[in-house]
C-alpha cells in the first residue's frame, strides 16, 4: 500500500489546449451545433427537485439512530450534494437560464447551494471559467494540483487520502493558485448559507444538519461520483488530456462525463452533449474514454503511473502575456487579442511543426521578454473585480 508512484514530473508540453481548435473545425464541419447552443430548463428543475429531497430527508433523519443517520448520509446526502455541486457547474456556465438573465443564475445557484452547507456555488463560476481559458497552464489554471500535493500524495495510501481529500483540495487550491479577491456576491452567497445552516441546526437539529454537511464532506470525497475529479483531466492514456466518461452516473450529474464535449462547446447544457457526440461521431467516438468512475478510482490508486502528477502542464498562454504586457486590465480586449493570437497560430503555423522544432519557435517567441508572473494573477483580480 505504501508504494510510491513511477512519474517523476508533470507531463510538460508546448502546445497549446487542443479544444479551441477542435471547435472551430467542428463548426466548419457541422455548423447544426449551433442549434445545440443556449440555455435548458431542465437543469433549474433539477435543482429545485433535488433541493426539496434533501430538505424533506433533513426533516427525516433527524429522529433516525445514528447509525442510519451516517448511512443515509453517505449513500443518498453524498449523491445528491455532489449532484448539487455540479449543477454549479452547469449554473456557472449560465446554462440555466442564458447570458440574458444572470440574475435568475445566481438565485439558482444560492439554492442549488443550500443543502451542501458550505458557500461555494459563486467562488466555483469565479475559477472555473479560467479553468476552461487557461487550460493546463503552470500559473493560471486553477483546477490543476499544487506542486505540494504532487510531493505529499504520491503514496496508494496517500492517493487514497487526496481522494478523499478531494472537498478540501478543490476548494482550497484555487486560492492558492489563482488568488481572487472576495466579491460582493461570495459576500451575499456565505451570509445565505450560514443562516439556513443556522436555521437547521435550531428548528430540526444535530442530525439534519450532519446528514447535509457531511453529505458534501463525504459525497464529493471517497464516493463513487468523485471518479469525474480524476476522469477529465488525469493522464490515462498519453497524448490525451481530456477525457470522457459514458456511464449511468450521467444522468444525475448533468452529463458532466461528457467532458471532452463540454470543454469542446462550454455554451452547450449538458443534457443536450449527447446529441453533439452523435452530429460529430468522428470527433469522438475515437477518443479514449471511461465506462466507470468507479474503476477510474480504483486504477488511479493502483497504477504506479498515476498520480496528482499525471496532469498535462504548458506555460504557453501566461507566457504569451507576460510577453505581450497583456496584463493592464483595462484590457480585457489586449487579453483577447493575444489569446486569439495564440489560436490563430496554432492553426495556421504550428500545426505542422516537430515537437523540437515547436519547442525552438516557442523559446524564440519569449525570450528576452520577462516579468513579474504575479502580476498577471494581481492584474487578473483587478479584472475579475471589475467584472464582477
Amino acid at each position: 500500500m505504501g508504494a510510491r508512484l513511477s512519474r517523476s514530473d508533470f507531463q510538460w508540453v508546448y502546445t497549446d489546449e487542443p479544444h479551441t481548435t477542435r471547435r472551430k473545425e467542428m463548426l466548419q464541419k457541422y455548423p447544426q451545433i449551433k442549434q445545440l447552443m443556449g440555455h435548458d430548463w431542465r437543469i433549474a428543475a433539477q435543482v429545485v427537485v433535488t433541493v426539496l429531497i434533501q430538505l424533506i430527508m433533513a426533516v427525516l433523519v433527524r429522529d433516525l439512530s445514528w447509525r442510519y443517520v451516517w448511512l443515509f448520509t453517505y449513500v443518498i446526502s453524498g449523491t445528491l450534494n455532489h449532484s448539487l455541486s455540479i449543477s454549479f457547474h452547469e449554473i456557472g456556465h449560465n446554462l440555466a437560464f442564458g447570458n440574458h438573465r444572470p440574475l435568475a443564475n445566481r438565485i439558482l445557484g444560492y439554492i442549488a447551494n443550500l443543502p451542501l452547507c458550505i458557500p461555494s456555488s459563486v467562488t466555483f463560476k469565479k475559477y472555473h471559467i479560467d479553468h476552461h481559458k487557461f487550460q493546463g497552464d503552470d500559473l493560471l489554471d486553477p483546477d490543476l494540483p499544487t506542486y505540494f500535493e504532487a510531493w505529499l500524495f504520491q503514496s496508494r495510501i496517500g492517493k487514497i487520502i487526496y481522494i478523499a481529500a478531494q472537498p478540501l483540495l478543490y476548494g482550497v487550491r484555487p486560492l492558492l493558485r489563482v488568488p481572487k479577491p472576495l466579491t460582493l456576491l461570495e459576500v451575499v452567497n456565505l451570509i445565505i448559507e450560514f443562516v439556513f445552516d443556522g436555521l437547521v441546526m435550531y428548528f430540526l437539529g444535530r442530525k439534519s444538519f450532519v446528514y447535509l454537511f457531511f453529505g458534501t464532506v463525504l459525497g464529493l470525497g471517497l464516493h463513487p461520483i468523485s471518479g469525474h475529479f480524476i476522469s477529465e483531466h488525469y493522464i490515462f492514456v498519453e497524448g490525451y488530456e481530456t477525457y470522457s466518461y459514458y456511464g449511468p452516473m450521467n444522468y444525475i450529474t448533468y452529463n458532466v462525463g461528457y467532458h471532452n464535449e463540454h470543454h469542446d462547446f462550454p455554451n452547450i447544457p449538458g443534457y443536450l452533449l449527447p446529441k453533439l457526440k452523435k452530429i460529430a461521431p468522428d470527433y469522438y467516438d475515437n477518443l479514449p474514454c471511461h465506462t466507470s468512475w468507479i474503476k477510474v478510482i480504483i486504477d488511479f490508486v493502483r497504477d504506479p503511473n498515476l498520480g496528482p502528477k499525471s496532469r498535462i502542464r504548458r506555460t504557453m498562454r501566461s507566457d504569451a502575456l507576460r510577453a505581450n504586457n497583456a496584463i493592464d486590465f483595462k484590457s480585457k480586449t489586449k487579453v483577447n487579442e493575444v489569446l486569439n493570437d495564440i489560436d490563430n497560430n496554432n492553426n495556421h503555423h504550428t500545426q505542422h511543426l516537430s515537437k523540437e522544432e515547436r519547442i525552438l519557435n516557442y523559446k524564440k517567441k519569449i525570450s528576452g521578454k520577462t516579468s513579474d508572473s504575479s502580476s498577471i494573477v494581481e492584474h487578473m483580480n483587478n479584472e475579475h473585480s471589475k467584472q464582477e
